[in-house]
């Protein structure tokens, strides 16, 4: 997988962490749990599959999908310093 792949993956897993969140946290996830916990299935099987070839990887979308806002502040962090880095 490029780094760009990489990125856009991890950035999507984010997004639906932070749904899902928003859902637990407003009292919705219920209605939908069923449906959330086969998406949990298919990417826990995903991040395994990944974890083989880039241990790395699997584990930033893992912290992606269990703490998105986490994830999302250390690769904000993470940009602001390679922008800082740059100039």
């Amino acid at each position: 997988m490029s780094p760009e792949e990489a990125i856009r993956l991890t950035e999507l897993v984010e997004k639906i962490g932070l749904l899902r969140r928003d859902m637990q946290h407003k009292g919705d996830l219920e209605k939908y749990e069923a449906r959330v916990a086969r998406i949990e299935q298919k990417f826990i099987a995903l991040a395994e599959a990944i974890a083989k070839r880039d241990p790395a990887l699997a584990a930033s979308l893992r912290t992606a999908w269990r703490l998105p806002a986490r994830s999302l502040a250390f690769r904000n962090a993470d940009h602001r310093n390679r922008d800082g880095d740059a100039r």
